[in-house]
């Protein structure tokens, strides 16, 4: 195979899709991560974290996923009587908007397009000076299918926590089931 052709078959497993004469390219979530913070890839298969919670913000339905050490420590109680979330214990928030059902027989509200994923990580040693988290928020554009990094570091989330500093910095508790 010439050299050509090796730049073309590169370039054409880049592309993920043609949409109208245009070409749109895949984001490659592996580089992505908040300057000096958090990388999208040290959350690798939240998609499939079981819920910990669910919870709607204004015009924005939102799931709480955890993993399996955020996961046994939310049904332990934790925090409790002085206890916190263990290091690698990890949270993920997607936003939605939310919509109207359009086949729900009562008025229903349902997530639409995806706004937002939002990333928690303990690790007391490396977030010391923000309570022991690691924050990351990831904005998401609709029409390019790409997310773009917000805030300047991993502390980017710290200072709206602080007012849940007794619960170890974490608005969200597991919900009964």
């Amino acid at each position: 195979m010439t050299r050509a052709s090796w730049t073309l078959l590169s370039m054409s497993l880049v592309v993920a899709a043609v949409v109208g004469g245009k070409a749109i390219y895949a984001q490659d979530r592996s580089t992505l991560r908040v300057p000096n913070g958090l990388a999208f890839s040290e959350f690798k298969g939240f998609e499939d974290w079981p819920t910990i919670s669910i919870s709607q913000s204004g015009d924005l339905i939102e799931v709480i996923l955890g993993n399996p050490a955020m996961m046994a420590a939310s049904r332990a109680g934790l925090p409790a009587k002085g206890k916190q979330f263990p290091d690698n214990a990890k949270m993920a928030k997607i936003h939605w908007t939310a919509k109207k059902s359009a086949e729900a027989p009562a008025p229903t509200l349902v997530p639409g397009e995806l706004h937002d994923v939002d990333f928690m990580v303990k690790d007391s040693k490396r977030f010391a000076d923000s309570g022991g988290w690691g924050y990351a928020q990831f904005t998401y554009d609709a029409a390019t299918k790409t997310f773009t990094p917000l805030g300047a570091d991993a502390k980017c989330g710290f200072a709206c926590h602080t007012i849940v500093a007794d619960k170890d910095y974490v608005f969200t508790s597991y919900a009964q089931r």
